[in-house]
Parts: C-alpha cells; sequence; structure tokens
C-alpha cells in the first residue's frame, strides 16, 4: 500500500509542478476543471447517483467552472471563495456535532450533491484566481500545494510512530492529535521557507504563516469532511483511479477546503502582492 503511494505520488508531483509553473492560466483551468468532473464523479457515486445522473452532474459541474471563467470577473471570483470559506465554518459544525452522534447533515441525495458543489467550485475559483496573478500566482499556488503535502506526509509518519489520541474517531479513526499537530508544525516551516524566499516584511511574514496555519486547519476539515461521506456511504475510497490513493477525491479531499481559506487569506489580507 505505502509502496504504491509513493510511486503514484512520485508520478503525479512533478506533473502537477509542471503543471502549476508552465501552463498559461487558461490550460491550467481546463486541466484542474478535469480532475474537478472526475472528483464530481466520483462524489456523485458517494450520494448513490446511477451512472447517468453521475455523468450530469459532472457536466453541470464543468458548464459551471466554464461559466465561470467565460465571465471573468474577479468579484464573482472571490464571492465564489468567500461562499467556500462560509461554507467550511459550517462544516466545521457538521463534522463535530457528527463526532459528538448528532446528524445535522441530511443524508439525501440533493443535499449531498450541493455539498460537493461548494467543495468542488470554490476549490477551483481560488486556485483560478491564484493563477490569474501575474507576479507570483504559480508559487503562491505551489506554496499551497506544498502546505498540503506536507501537512499529509508529516501527519501520515508522526500519526504512525506516535499517534495514540484519535483526533475524531467516529468520522476518521486513522487521524490522530500527534498527526494533526505534527502537519500543523509543517505548516509553520514551510510558512517561514516561503516568506524567506518571498522577503516579505515582518507583518507580512507573520500574516503568512498564521494563514499557513489555518489553511492546514482548513485542510483537516476537508479530509474529515469527505471521510464523514464516505462512511455513511459504507466506502473506503471515492474511487480507485490512482493506486495507493484511492480516487481524485481522496487526494483533493484537504484542497477543497484548503485552496477557499487560503485565497481568501491572500487576497484580503493584502499578502498578494
Amino acid at each position: 500500500m505505502l509502496r504504491n503511494r509513493i510511486i503514484t505520488a512520485a508520478i503525479l508531483i512533478p506533473v502537477v509542478v509542471a503543471v502549476i509553473f508552465l501552463l498559461d492560466t487558461i490550460w491550467f483551468s481546463a486541466l484542474f476543471a478535469v480532475f474537478v468532473a472526475i472528483g464530481a464523479w466520483e462524489w456523485a457515486g458517494l450520494c448513490k447517483l446511477n451512472e447517468k445522473i453521475k455523468i450530469l452532474y459532472s457536466l453541470f459541474i464543468v458548464l459551471i467552472l466554464f461559466g465561470i471563467y467565460w465571465l471573468d470577473s474577479s468579484f464573482l471570483y472571490s464571492s465564489i471563495v468567500l461562499c467556500g470559506v462560509v461554507y467550511w465554518l459550517f462544516a466545521v459544525v457538521l463534522i463535530v456535532s457528527y463526532q459528538k452522534q448528532r446528524q445535522i447533515l441530511a443524508n439525501s441525495s440533493p443535499v449531498l450533491m450541493l455539498v460537493g458543489m461548494l467543495l468542488l467550485i470554490p476549490m477551483w475559483s481560488g486556485l483560478t484566481m491564484l493563477k490569474s496573478f501575474s507576479t507570483n500566482g504559480a508559487s503562491l499556488i505551489m506554496c499551497l500545494m506544498l502546505l498540503i503535502w506536507g501537512a499529509d506526509t508529516a501527519a501520515y509518519f508522526a500519526g504512525k510512530k506516535w499517534g495514540k489520541r484519535k483526533l475524531a474517531s467516529r468520522v476518521s479513526p486513522g487521524k490522530t492529535w500527534e498527526g494533526t499537530i505534527a502537519g500543523i508544525v509543517s505548516s509553520v516551516v514551510i510558512g517561514i521557507c516561503y516568506v524567506i524566499v518571498s522577503n516579505k516584511n515582518l507583518d507580512d511574514s507573520l500574516l503568512f504563516v498564521g494563514l499557513s496555519i489555518l489553511t492546514v486547519i482548513g485542510s483537516v476539515f476537508g479530509d474529515l469532511m469527505e471521510s464523514l461521506v464516505k462512511r455513511e456511504a459504507g466506502l473506503k475510497d471515492s474511487g480507485n483511479i490512482l493506486p495507493g490513493h484511492g480516487g481524485v477525491m481522496d487526494r483533493i479531499d484537504s484542497l477543497t477546503a484548503a485552496s477557499p481559506i487560503f485565497v481568501f487569506g491572500v487576497i484580503y489580507s493584502g499578502l498578494a502582492g
């Protein structure tokens, strides 16, 4: 399992890095829209929809992404990202309530389909918005990816070695407080490395490190949200397209929360420059 996970990551990471730095915004957005479409199809499977509806659901979300890109409105992008942040504030309540055996989220296909849209569309919008920044868009996206990858790796190995206290046993039994803390520590290290490379002043540096911590905490809830839905659906993975990792949603679940939180912080704290 770990061997397959490492091999898949070794193939995907260079591809993602190349896409971030080498492609123009339109091609970057189009490629990530493909990932969103696959993720939507997998999410529809978690909603227990039939094959025809799964395809229609994926196409519907792609059409929304096309419309957003075609309108090309910074206000629209900002509003969608803000909606994503607001949703995740609500999602934290959902996850905590579920852990305490109080079911707030209605386990119905229409509701879960709406949740899927709130996961995928703000994520894509945030990434597209970052990519459009002419000076540092690619580097900010790379930093976001490193925050998620670093936290995921640190949490995995720290959890394996020292993990004893369960973070959310009912939602995701494999997650521990020790692993989560290791992930947060990694966010501080990565955030500091980024501000050193980008030569930010002290105030901006502190803001960025704080944003890095919030982004990784958000990524944990992104993972937990998908785990909650998979648990209700009785499935371990969203799919099997990525050996050792499961489906596309299993790889981007953290990003669904991290992207809007990170982009919102970058824009509204003035760190975009």
